[in-house]
């Protein structure tokens, strides 16, 4: 349930060995700072577009585009074939593998973005991971810290797990999709292949293959009727 291997397949994944003997999956989030900082060799391979901003502690792989505003504070290393696009902002300490989509107005903070994930659209991405092939719908969020600042406690089948950290995100397995303006509070865990609806606000622990559904009560009424002129 709290297992690496429950959200991802790590067979041939690059950067495995960030979660080797790891028992909590967030736990990897706790060596992130580390492990950049012991393979990061700064270079650009890619292809940083005029007006974009990447500093000095970043590695940017072969074919990887950074378009004009985005901006890399770093360290941080992003794959080949990943997308930066226009007004994206990475900040410290994220992992970000081949064939990414950093969107527009997307800003990721101390997370872990798997090879073929997206964040494409107005996205928030906070001490987080997300799985192969996870893609966000436009405005969903990440949220990273509970309004009382007390550390993350993670409940799943009668279990609560403090995992220590004032800061804690999502973790999305692999093939998750969100639709727009989706809200995972702190320390949501979605297991491979769910989808949700647009508009959720997720809390505690999804199981693979699940669909999350909204249930909204709408009315409509007429304006002639309504309309007090």
């Amino acid at each position: 349930m709290f297992n690496p291997t429950d959200y991802f397949d790590l067979a041939g994944c690059e950067y495995a060995d960030l979660f080797a003997g790891v028992r909590y999956v967030w736990q990897a989030l706790e060596r992130l700072e580390e492990y950049i900082d012991e393979r990061l060799v700064p270079e650009i391979l890619g292809r940083v577009a005029p007006g974009a901003f990447v500093s000095d502690r970043v590695w940017l792989g072969p074919g990887a585009v950074v378009e004009p505003g985005a901006v890399i504070k770093g360290p941080a290393i992003i794959g080949a074939g990943t997308v930066v696009r226009h007004g994206a902002y990475i900040r410290e300490s994220c992992l970000i593998g081949r064939d990414c989509v950093v969107g527009h107005a997307t800003e990721i903070k101390r997370s872990v973005m798997l090879d073929g994930s997206q964040a494409p659209h107005f996205n928030y991405v906070g001490d987080s991971i997300l799985g192969r092939r996870t893609n966000l719908g436009a405005g969903t969020r990440c949220a990273n810290m509970k309004n009382d600042h007390s550390t993350v406690v993670v409940r799943a089948s009668g279990r609560a797990v403090d995992t220590g950290l004032s800061k804690l995100g999502a973790v999305l397995g692999d093939d998750v999709q969100t639709g727009c303006n989706v809200v995972t509070s702190p320390g949501t865990l979605v297991g491979p292949g769910c989808r949700v609806y647009a508009g959720a606000v997720l809390r505690g622990v999804y199981p693979p293959r699940t669909l999350v559904k909204v249930r909204q009560i709408l009315e409509a009424v007429s304006l002639a009727e309504s309309d007090p002129t």
